[in-house]
């Protein structure tokens, strides 16, 4: 194996939107290979007349499992690997320390989805909860995910753990703050997913800013994918995520259409705005083939590349929002792979 293209199956439309095997449909025919599952999926699938009024906002675990095997079965028929499920959201550095019990009950349940659907990965946002219900004490964070990480690798097929830095997380913003996790979680099945969006997204750009970028941004860039090449050890990047993002003009400030109040600007932004890699005709913006460059030619990164998306484009309900993303999808692969000459 050597790169893989993959891509989130949320970015071929929203699971609320657009019909699920529509969409696996569409990324199999563009020539994908991989896909990530979101747990949203799995709920959409699950019968509306099966779920009472009580359990709508819950399912029940046989109708996840049911709606795991569908998934298992759609995919596979479509000869595409599922690479991850995600997202497992607000788990480490809980304040509230019986939502955190109620949390390991629940991934519990993720790793008898895990086995159906076939894969041994599920990716852990960092945290973006408010300080007033999570703490940034190291000890805590690590403590939390060196629980999950031992519970995962007793599974008959051990399950990794691939913990991610988002942009507008509340301590783990950073791919340095992520690593400094992973490795002083130091267990073989616990490591990271980088993501070209957040780690660019932090570092060099402000979606705020009149410029689109935070001050000395060329400078702070150059010397944190220096680091990056220079301490992290490539075995415990167990995926990478390749997307780029518009660029925010007007800034995108309380008064812009997508705000949300107390939603950090950096949320906003990836949610109503991110592009694949290369469409300057969208506004893309960020170093994401610098970044990526330095995973990959730098860190010696080899395995699958997801193209994930979120954007207001994906709320369409359109009869081609699925065909058109996946198409945009490999385009962008396409140019990828030929710009850092991949196999």
């Amino acid at each position: 194996m050597k790169y893989i293209p993959a891509i989130a199956s949320m970015s071929l439309g929203r699971a609320w939107v657009q019909d699920f095997e529509k969409k696996i449909k569409a990324a199999a025919e563009s020539g994908f290979r991989g896909i990530e599952i979101f747990y949203e999926d799995l709920e959409y699938l699950v019968e509306p007349s099966a779920v009472s009024e009580d359990q709508k906002s819950s399912p029940s675990t046989p109708q996840l499992l049911a709606a795991a095997t569908k998934v298992r079965s759609i995919c596979d028929e479509n000869k595409l690997t599922i690479i991850g499920l995600q997202p497992f959201l607000f788990y480490e550095g809980l304040r509230d320390r019986q939502q955190h019990d109620r949390l390991i009950e629940k991934l519990h349940v993720w790793f008898d989805i895990v086995d159906i659907l076939g894969t041994d990965i599920i990716q852990i946002p960092a945290n973006f909860l408010s300080k007033e219900q999570i703490t940034g004490d190291m000890e805590v964070i690590v403590a939390d995910m060196s629980k999950i990480a031992d519970l995962g690798s007793k599974r008959g097929k051990p399950i990794r753990f691939a913990y991610e830095n988002l942009c507008w997380s509340t301590y783990v913003d950073t791919w340095e703050a992520v690593w400094e996790v992973v490795r002083r979680v130091d267990r073989p099945n616990f490591g990271m997913c980088l993501d070209t969006f957040n780690i660019a997204g932090r570092i060099w750009a402000d979606p705020s800013s009149p410029t689109g970028m935070v001050e000395n941004a060329e400078a702070a860039l150059t010397a944190s994918l220096a680091r990056l090449v220079k301490e992290v050890d490539v075995k415990k990047v167990f995926y990478i995520q390749v997307v780029d993002a518009e660029r925010i003009d007007p800034p995108l400030d309380e008064k812009h259409p997508y705000h949300v109040d107390g939603q950090p600007s950096r949320m906003s932004w990836s949610r109503n705005a991110r592009c694949f890699i290369y469409e300057t005709d969208r506004n893309a913006y960020l170093p994401v083939e610098r970044v990526a460059r330095a995973i990959i030619q730098g860190l010696g990164y080899e395995g699958y590349v997801s193209m994930e998306l979120f954007s207001r484009t994906l709320s369409d309900s359109a009869s081609d929002v699925p065909e058109s993303h996946a198409q945009r999808g490999m385009q962008a692969w396409n140019k990828f792979t030929k710009a850092l000459e991949l196999r």
